[in-house]
């Protein structure tokens, strides 16, 4: 009997063996120093490695949506002796970091999703052209992790007179079959890159790298082409000008090489004959205009065309088209024939000049120039 009793107390220390060596290799539930959390509860299983079947149970709330809150180890443990779990391994921790995964949607993603949503109807133009301002003042805006979709208009209105928008949007959703809907209202207007005054600028002045500046304007109030800042350096205004105001292509000229009132030379040309004087600018024009200058010689008044700086040139009746400046006196013309040559010049350029004239200016040059020839 007692041999019986034995045996059976042998064989279930046998059976008993195995079962305890397994439980001594199962891992004891250990706390996280950091935890991760996608919803908007933080589960036991989201604190603690191999939680079992208490991984479900829901102890705290998560913290806002992108933001990290700090859990005490004492007042975790607290709240989860209360759910009946204990026997945690915490080690050295003396604080759990939680963080709630977010999708953040910066302002200026929200900015662009708007103005593609308007591009090119309305009678708008590009989305790159177009300013969004929203109605509340929108800085980035945080979706639950879960919404992983694409911004997709699905409503879209606008007023042209005003400039107001009212979109829909939606985003799909990970864990719900409806889609996340958000909806934007505010203004959106159509603009371009213009170069606009850093200051007064008076016509006269010519315009310099600082004095302009790039600045995006509502295309309503931009008329004409607006000019770019590189066009704008070097030239000068047709007006006076503010600070602040858009420059448009119709805005700007070429510098004036002639200044009213100002000394200038003047060439005097036909075929065989360059001739230059001292007159007086009546008028101001830049390079290829037409002005009148008066020979401050016969006190006439001449029209020619503006050839370079201070430079103006007078054109025979046989030519049209300007010819290269000539010096203050033509070398062909000899010491001794300077008055002749000079009495000529007078002649020309008081009187109005026939085909007749030219022809005698012409010869006469070709006289007063020629030397003897060599024989050869």
């Amino acid at each position: 009997m007692i041999r019986t009793t034995l045996a059976t107390i042998f064989a279930l220390l046998a059976l008993a063996l195995p079962a305890a060596a397994a439980d001594d290799f199962i891992a004891a539930p250990t706390l996280r120093a950091s935890v991760t959390v996608t919803s908007d509860v933080v589960r036991v299983g989201d604190l603690i490695d191999n939680a079992g079947s208490a991984a479900l149970i829901p102890v705290y709330r998560s913290p806002d949506l992108g933001t990290t809150g700090a859990l005490p180890v004492a007042q975790v443990l607290s709240v989860l002796r209360a759910k009946q779990v204990i026997g945690i391994m915490t080690g050295d921790i003396k604080e759990v970091q939680v963080t709630r995964l977010a999708r953040t949607l910066a302002s200026k993603d929200l900015e662009t999703a708007v103005a593609s949503a308007l591009e090119r109807r309305f009678g708008l133009g590009e989305a790159a052209n177009i300013t969004v301002t929203f109605d509340r003042g929108i800085s980035d805006m945080r979706l639950d992790a879960s919404n992983t979709g694409a911004l997709q208009p699905v409503a879209t209105r606008y007023d042209a007179r005003s400039g107001r928008f009212d979109v829909a949007f939606e985003i799909n959703n990970d864990n719900n079959p409806t889609p996340t809907k958000l909806r934007f209202t505010g203004t959106a207007i159509e603009t371009v890159e213009v170069a606009v005054l850093t200051r007064d600028i008076d016509r006269t002045e010519l315009l310099k790298s600082s004095d302009v500046a790039l600045e995006r304007r509502p295309k309503a109030e931009v008329t004409g082409e607006p000019a770019s800042r590189d066009r704008t350096v070097g030239m000068q205004l047709r007006r006076p000008m503010r600070a602040g105001m858009p420059i448009r292509v119709a805005d700007i000229v070429k510098p004036d090489f002639v200044v009213r009132d100002q000394t200038v030379t003047i060439i005097y040309q036909v075929p065989g004959l360059h001739l230059t004087t001292r007159g007086k600018a009546i008028e101001s024009g830049a390079e290829g205009d037409t002005v009148s200058v008066l020979n401050l010689q016969s006190k006439r008044t001449l029209t020619g065309t503006v050839t370079g700086r201070g430079q103006v040139t007078v054109q025979g009746a046989s030519q049209s088209a300007p010819m290269t400046p000539a010096i203050e006196q033509t070398s062909s013309i000899k010491r001794d024939d300077v008055p002749a040559a000079a009495a000529l010049a007078q002649s020309l350029v008081q009187a109005p000049v026939s085909p007749a004239q030219i022809a005698q200016a012409q010869i006469a040059q070709v006289r007063v120039s020629q030397a003897p020839a060599k024989s050869e």
